[in-house]
């Protein structure tokens, strides 16, 4: 009994010392540059004393160079998850508005695509069903690039769009809806238990545009994980074996995404359900018609630059985003002290 006690409190140790490392090394850099904005703020005090121009720009040369000091620093306490440095695998769902909400899939797809590509990162469509009359009806891409997943669990919820229906001979005025889902990939070596048993692979011909070996054999794949009913397929890479890898990178990606969920609600005694694809879930709204404008409910960021926007210029609602979610784990982590206290 002592000896199993000693290595729970080992293990406990462990763990404090997992959290407390990276808080440490970023309290140094913060301490690092409160000291130098103190030296500086100083050699000011003394320029202006001495009316002392040439010192004076120095010092407004060396506040430049802090710049990029602290954005670095604001963006490691942003993204301190263990995976936000990861890639991210991002999949799009039409929800309420028939074909409205498949072309507004496909409008999402390019935002995203657009943004993708001013951020350097390459992206890979592994699975895409079209929509019968336009747009899409679902699309699910391999988004990489160093904190991709960080950045982009911001767009994770439903997007709302009113704009006037250009499927609409009427000219009628139409409110789509299309889910955002974001998991984080992982890597092979993590312990996720897939075990071939488990496993429901079915092959069957790939549908839409994909070229003629595609389209002449059975390469799309489909697997489904019997235990949980995970559904997982890839039809757009060349062979069945790549389409095989590809459905299995991203069931991992699911089974780690529920393992965490169920962590998170053992610890907090709660298990938030995702929202339906429709009215009152939506966590932004993109508006065409009767004004322009783009307001993301859950900080607030309005942009009235619409078409801005569907280029890809979203930095300002994930920046938000990301910052609001600090302050909610800082309180969060302060009420679980308090509630432990107690």
């Amino acid at each position: 009994m002592l000896a199993t006690g000693f290595w729970e409190q080992q293990e406990r140790v462990a763990e404090v010392f997992s959290v407390l490392s990276p808080l440490k090394e970023l309290f140094a850099s913060y301490q690092k540059l409160v000291q130098s904005q103190e030296d500086l703020a100083a050699l000011l005090n003394l320029s202006e004393e001495e009316n002392d121009l040439k010192l004076a720009a120095e010092v407004y040369g060396e506040l430049e160079k802090l710049k990029p000091k602290i954005n670095k620093l604001e963006l490691n306490v942003l993204l301190g998850d263990p995976y936000d440095q990861n890639n991210a695998i991002l999949t799009l769902h039409a929800g309420a508005g028939g074909t409205e909400a498949q072309d507004w899939v496909a409008m999402l797809l390019r935002m995203y695509t657009r943004w993708i590509e001013e951020k350097g990162y390459q992206v890979n469509i592994v699975d895409l069903l079209p929509g019968e009359e336009a747009g899409v009806k679902s699309v699910t891409v391999i988004v990489t690039g160093p904190f991709a997943y960080g950045y982009l669990k911001a767009e994770k919820g439903v997007h709302r769009l009113v704009r006037i229906s250009t499927f609409d001979a009427g000219g009628r005025r139409h409110t789509s809806f299309a889910s955002v889902d974001v998991l984080p990939e992982v890597k092979e070596e993590l312990e996720v238990d897939i075990r071939p048993e488990d496993l429901k692979i079915d092959t069957f011909r790939s549908s839409g545009a994909g070229g003629q070996h595609v389209n002449k054999t059975d390469s799309a794949v489909r697997i489904t994980h019997l235990p949980t009913s995970i559904v997982v397929q890839c039809q757009n890479e060349r062979s069945q074996m790549a389409n095989r890898n590809a459905a299995l990178k991203l069931l991992r990606a699911k089974l780690f995404d529920l393992e965490r969920k169920k962590k998170e609600a053992k610890d907090t005694l709660r298990w938030e359900e995702q929202p339906d694809i429709a009215w009152g879930s939506q966590i932004r709204s993109y508006i065409f018609h009767p004004y322009s404008l783009v307001k993301d409910h859950r900080t607030g960021v309005e942009i009235g630059n619409v078409a801005a926007v569907m280029d890809g210029e979203i930095d300002s609602f994930i920046i938000a985003y990301l910052k609001g979610s600090v302050k909610n784990n800082e309180k969060n982590s302060l009420k679980k002290m308090a509630t432990n206290r107690s």
